[in-house]
C-alpha cells in the first residue's frame, strides 16, 4: 500500500485537499492548527483496467489497490523549536513512503496567509527547513546512542556510525538526507531511521479555478524554478483543492461533465496517485477469478517469486511458476480463458520480471 504524508503551512489548502481526496471530514476552518490530530484516509486507486477485468470476469468481489494519506497540522516557522503545534505530529508521517508538500499558489484576500503574503518559494524553504531540523534532532539522538554502543564493541553500531555522522553534518548545514552520498547498503540502513528528508517529495501547487486546466501562473513558475535550481528531481503538480472539493461532492455520473466544463480530463487525485507510483517505482499486477479480482502493488523490476510474496510469504517460499497473461493479450482476446486457448498464456519461472498489468496465477508448493 502506497503511503503519502501531507505537509504544508497553515491555510494553503492542505486539509481541504485531504478532505476532497479521502472524504474523511477533517476540520478545514480558516485558521492555523485546526487539524490537531493526524488524519488518516484511505483512497482506492482509480484504474480502468480493474473495471474492465470486473466486467469480463464477473467476480464475487473486486479489491482495488489503496493509497493511504496522512494529514498533519499545518507547520509554521520555528515548529522544530516548539512554535505552533505542527512539529509534535511530524512523527506521524515518518512511516510514510513519500512526502506530499502542498504549496499555496493562489491569491485570495479572504484566506489569510500565516506569513502575511503568498510566496511559494519562501514557503517551500520554511517547510523544508523544519523537516531538516526535525530530522537533525532524531539523527543526533540516534548518533549519541550509536557512539556509546560502538565504543562497547557493537558491530551493527560501528556500521551505522559513519553514516550517521555524515547525515548529522549535512542536516546541520540545512541539507536534506537525500543529498548525502551513500551506497546501496547504507541506503538500506538509512531506511530504518525514517528520516523525513530521506523520503521522495512531490510538490502540489494549489492553484485557483481560474488557473486550470493549464495550472500555470507566476507562483507555480517560481516554485518550479526553485525546485529545479535546488537540484531536486521532485515534480510540481498543479492542483486546485477547491475544484477537488467540489468534485468530491458530486454524484459519480456528474463528475466527467464537471471536469469537461473546466477543460480537465481527469481529477487531480489521479495525477497525484500516478506520480506517486512513478516516484516510488511501483506498478500493479492482477489476479482474476470467480471469487475475486484484485490489484496488487509491486516494485518495478520485481520477479515472479517477489510478486507472489505480496499475496502471502508461502507463495514466495514455495514458488514454482506463474501462469501469465499480459494486459494487451487480455484486451485482445477478451478473457483469460480465450488467451489460454489461443496460446497467449505463458508459464513463467523464478527469473521472470513482472510487467505492469500482468494477470497472474501462481503455482506453488510448501
Amino acid at each position: 500500500m502506497l503511503k503519502l504524508g501531507i505537509v504544508g503551512l497553515p491555510n494553503v489548502g492542505k486539509s481541504t485537499l485531504f478532505n476532497a481526496l479521502t472524504a474523511a471530514g477533517a476540520d478545514a476552518a480558516n485558521y492555523p492548527f485546526c487539524t490537531v490530530e493526524p488524519n488518516v484516509g484511505m483512497v482506492e486507486v482509480p484504474d480502468p483496467r480493474v473495471d474492465l477485468l470486473t466486467e469480463k470476469v464477473q467476480p464475487q468481489r473486486t479489491v482495488r489497490a489503496v493509497v493511504q494519506f496522512v494529514d498533519i497540522a499545518g507547520l509554521v516557522k520555528g515548529a522544530s523549536e516548539g512554535e505552533g503545534l505542527g512539529n509534535q505530529f511530524l512523527n506521524n508521517i515518518r512511516e510514510t513512503d513519500a512526502v506530499v508538500h502542498v504549496v499555496r499558489c493562489f491569491d485570495d484576500p479572504d484566506v489569510v496567509h500565516v506569513m502575511g503574503s503568498v510566496d511559494p518559494v519562501r514557503d517551500r524553504e520554511v517547510i523544508n527547513l523544519e523537516l531538516v531540523l526535525s530530522d537533525l534532532a532524531v539523527a543526533e539522538k540516534r548518533l549519541e546512542r550509536v557512539r556509546k554502543a560502538a565504543r562497547g564493541g557493537d558491530a551493527d553500531a560501528r556500521a551505522e556510525l559513519g553514516l550517521l555522522e555524515r547525515l548529522v553534518a549535512a542536516l546541520g548545514e540545512g541539507r536534506s538526507a537525500r543529498a548525502v552520498e551513500m551506497d546501496d547498503d547504507e541506503r538500506k540502513v538509512m531506511k530504518g531511521f525514517n528520516l523525513l528528508t530521506s523520503k521522495p517529495v512531490l510538490y502540489l501547487a494549489n492553484v485557483s479555478e481560474d488557473d486550470l486546466p493549464e495550472g500555470d501562473n507566476e507562483h507555480v513558475r517560481a516554485l518550479r524554478r526553485a525546485v529545479e535550481e535546488s537540484g531536486e528531481t521532485a515534480h510540481v503538480i498543479p492542483i486546485s483543492s477547491k475544484i477537488e472539493s467540489e468534485l468530491a461532492e458530486l454524484p459519480q455520473e456528474e463528475r466527467a461533465e464537471f471536469l469537461a466544463s473546466l477543460g480537465l480530463d481527469e481529477p487531480g487525485l489521479h495525477k497525484l496517485i500516478r506520480e506517486g507510483y512513478r516516484l516510488l517505482g511501483l506498478q500493479v499486477y492482477f489476479t482474476a477469478g470467480e471469487k475475486e479480482v484484485r490489484a496488487w502493488e509491486i516494485r518495478v523490476g520485481a520477479k515472479g517469486p517477489e510478486a507472489a510474496g505480496v499475496i502471502h510469504s508461502d507463495f514466495e517460499r514455495g514458488f514454482i511458476r506463474a501462469e501469465t497473461v499480459g494486459w494487451d493479450d487480455f484486451v485482445k482476446t477478451g478473457s483469460v480463458k480465450a488467451a489460454r486457448e489461443q496460446g497467449l498464456m505463458r508459464s513463467e519461472g523464478k527469473e521472470y520480471v513482472v510487467k505492469d498489468g500482468d494477470i497472474l496465477l501462481f503455482r506453488f508448493n510448501v
